[in-house]
């Protein structure tokens, strides 16, 4: 089976980001002062095969969360063009416009106690983008079929967020960002808040998400292993610009570029031939 990057380029990627550029202005201490911008991104350009799992990495501010939310039309950029299966994303553009794009999108964010609206049963919360969208089915028996998509009990959609547990909530959030039944799951650094025990389970379920609901996945992490585990592809980004992208192994295991092998030679190891204290 041919990886991503062997694919024909003739085939058109479900996600295209061209020269993508976002700054920000700065503050001003008088009228007379010249505008200053930070930038966060500047000129990314990436391709995402339809099927493929990329994975993003770089510090913190590297410019990842605002590429993926560049990509997601929840923010305008500042230059560059954005398609989604070929047809252009006016990121400018609000309400019904977007719908086609929202229906074939789903996002799961990092915090799952700051992202569900603890006023809303759980049931409602999954239901939400099926009301939003205007998408017409059994909604009650589509929010059953996807909490066991899960791994949780329908009766949980009666019950509200702050009854569950960190990891259960963040099942709760990916329930509600495959209702709709996307194309695209973007996830932004969705295992972080997790315990380490919580975070392999998830990992497992959006690796069985994926491959039984045949989705693209574009996932921000900071961990390796992670990516790693999930992700054909990377791009590790640094200052707001993608430095080095490639196959997983090809990077992850031959990095060419400095700041990559930094990165890569930043993560903790042990030592399997030193003593532990207490030894």
């Amino acid at each position: 089976m041919s990886t991503p990057l062997e694919r024909s380029s003739a085939v058109t990627p479900l996600v295209r980001a061209t020269g993508l550029t976002r700054r920000y202005p700065l503050a001003r201490d008088s009228f007379f002062e010249r505008q200053r911008y930070a930038t966060a991104l500047e000129d990314a350009t990436i391709e995402v095969q339809a099927g493929e799992a990329l994975g993003l990495i770089g510090e913190s501010g590297s410019g990842k969360s605002t590429l993926v939310r560049l990509l997601l039309a929840l923010d305008t950029p500042t230059a560059g063009s954005i398609e989604f299966d070929g047809r252009a994303v006016d990121a400018g553009a609000r309400g019904r416009s977007l719908h086609w794009l929202r229906r074939a999108t789903g996002m799961v964010f990092q915090d799952p106690y700051a992202s569900l609206d603890p006023r809303m049963s759980v049931g409602r919360i999954i239901a939400e983008p099926l009301w939003a969208l205007g998408i017409e089915c059994d909604r009650p028996a589509r929010v059953d079929e996807v909490l066991m998509q899960v791994g949780l009990d329908p009766d949980a959609a009666q019950r509200f967020s702050h009854e569950f547990s960190g990891g259960q909530r963040q099942r709760i959030a990916l329930a509600r960002a495959i209702v709709h039944k996307p194309r695209l799951l973007v996830g932004d650094e969705p295992l972080s808040a997790l315990d380490v025990t919580v975070r392999a389970q998830v990992l497992e379920l959006i690796a069985e998400l994926r491959a039984s609901l045949d989705l693209t996945l574009i996932l921000v992490s900071h961990d390796i292993g992670v990516v790693q585990s999930l992700c054909d592809t990377v791009a590790v980004m640094t200052e707001g610009r993608i430095v080095e992208h490639g196959s997983t192994n090809d990077v992850l295991l031959s990095p060419q570029h400095p700041y990559t092998r930094r990165l890569l030679a930043s993560i903790p190891t042990i030592d399997p031939h030193e003593e532990l204290p207490g030894g």
